[in-house]
């Protein structure tokens, strides 16, 4: 059981890692964010497999020549033959030596032996024990339960994936029947619906399949080329259509629609949307990271986050002129709004409330515990999806509300915000004050204690302390380690 265990961490890390080391080569290497794998989770299980091979087969090799020449073998022979599965199950393949003065095959590169046996020593002399060590730390529920979830969520996404390549297979081949048809010299009534057939399946093979597309900037396909440049086309023109939201100018008051522009309804319906999405992923987060259900939300009122509202509303106005720029540029500028608004937050909160709702104290890279060098990636990630997709499609869908109800709906919406952060301010200041026995001096107060528990706000507010009981609990964590360690 303890090595099923520290095989499924080992699987969950180098899926991630490699996914990690594969976005930046590609980003780089293409100057723009370049999302790897074909996979929606951010991890590549084909690197986190060939790892776990590894750690079963040469974690006890005390020879460093033999640990080389064993990680050289099994890595060269795992990548041949993942490539000749997924080339003649798929009829596609990312990596092609064929051409190449320097190589074993056409699946793998003469240097690359030297490398996977370099890599096994590393891993087996400072990543493999570090993470056995830490793995029997845990409790066992959460060494068993959170890596299997993820493992779980990654199986569900590879037979996903691999179905929609399937059928983006049958449907390219279908498409080049058609072409041929098309092509052909004799002329036939039926060339027009043959046109609209091979259009329809074009738009069929967008969405999600894109991804694929996207994901392996150096794939090649056996027969289908110009199928793929059709459905890059079609990216492309959803790529200008979501640049013209930045540029669509209409000079006739009249004709504009409902918050038009970059103005204070439209910024005031970002927050709300930010607000409502940072409570989802809050919730995600905490389901399938943290491994249980808990309510988080900012405000006393509702499923909202301001600071991700402030957080999209801060990004939007800082990039809405960046929408054009390379995606790397977009990336570190969202890092860095993103990361130093989270800080600003938690300190603004600590000043005027009194307490803190995180603490990174204990994690690395961070900023007097308020943020992290994790989360300004993160912030990076989503502010250069914000920019890119989300933003154009939000501000496009609020446009289309009609003018009148639009403003309506938009006051009372300001009103209840107002009353609802009003209320949240007051409930924190009395959780604060009950627990010093300090009664309420004003109707509100009253009616927040009676309303607004200690159980609702500790319910709604499960992390939220100060800096004293973040240290405390960070205290008592190492105690209990230190307690299993021996």
């Amino acid at each position: 059981m303890k090595l099923f265990t520290e095989s499924l961490w080992v699987f969950v890390i180098f899926s991630f890692l490699g996914w990690v080391t594969e976005l930046v080569y590609y980003s780089f290497k293409n100057k723009r964010i370049t999302n790897p794998g074909f996979l929606t989770l951010p991890f590549l299980p084909s690197i986190g497999f060939g790892f776990v091979l590894l750690y079963v087969f040469v974690l006890r090799f005390d020879n460093i020549i033999m640990l080389f020449f064993t990680s050289a073998i099994i890595l060269t022979l795992y990548k041949y033959f993942t490539s000749m599965i997924f080339e003649r199950s798929f009829g596609f393949k990312w990596k092609d030596y064929s051409d190449s003065k320097y190589k074993l095959n056409k699946f793998v590169a003469v240097w690359e032996p030297f490398v996977f046996g370099l890599l096994g020593i590393v891993l087996v002399k400072f990543a493999f024990v570090p993470i056995a060590l830490i793995v029997s730390a845990l409790p066992f529920w959460a060494a068993i339960l959170i890596p299997s979830v993820i493992t779980a969520l990654i199986i569900i996404d590879i037979v996903i994936s691999c179905v929609t390549i399937i059928k983006l297979r049958r449907n390219l081949k279908k498409m080049e029947d058609i072409s041929n048809l098309l092509d052909n010299e004799e002329k036939t009534a039926s060339d027009e619906e043959l046109r609209e057939e091979y259009q329809r399946r074009i738009i069929q093979s967008k969405h999600f399949r894109l991804r694929l597309v996207k994901a392996f900037p150096d794939m090649e396909s056996f027969d289908y080329e110009k199928h793929l440049s059709a459905i890059k086309e079609h990216y492309n023109l959803f790529r200008k259509k979501n640049n013209e939201t930045y540029e669509n100018k209409i000079k006739n008051k009249e004709d504009r629609p409902f918050a038009y522009g970059l103005c204070l309804s439209k910024l005031f319906w970002l927050f709300l949307v930010g607000s409502f999405f940072g409570t989802l992923l809050e919730t995600v987060w905490a389901i399938f990271v943290e491994g249980h259900f808990e309510m988080r939300v900012g405000v006393v009122l509702g499923p909202f986050i301001p600071v991700y509202g402030g957080g999209a509303v801060a990004i939007t106005l800082c990039l809405y002129k960046l929408y054009n720029k390379n995606d790397v540029i977009v990336y570190i500028a969202s890092a860095v709004i993103g990361a130093t608004f989270e800080y600003y937050c938690s300190y603004f909160q600590e000043i005027f409330l009194g307490s803190i709702s995180w603490d990174y104290s204990d994690t690395p890279f961070n900023l007097d515990g308020r943020t992290n060098l994790t989360f300004a990636f993160i912030w990076g990630f989503l502010g250069l999806v914000w920019l890119r997709y989300i933003y154009p499609l939000i501000s496009r869908t609020i446009e289309k509300i009609p003018k009148k109800p639009g403003k309506i709906i938009t006051v009372i919406l300001v009103i209840f915000m107002s009353v609802d952060g009003a209320l949240t301010v007051i409930s924190i200041d009395r959780k604060n004050k009950r627990a010093e026995n300090i009664p309420p001096q004003t109707v509100i107060g009253q009616f927040c204690d009676m309303v607004f528990t200690d159980e609702y706000m500790e319910f709604i507010y499960p992390h939220m302390g100060t800096k004293e009981t973040f240290a405390a609990e960070r205290e008592q964590k190492a105690k209990q380690a230190l307690k299993a360690s021996k």
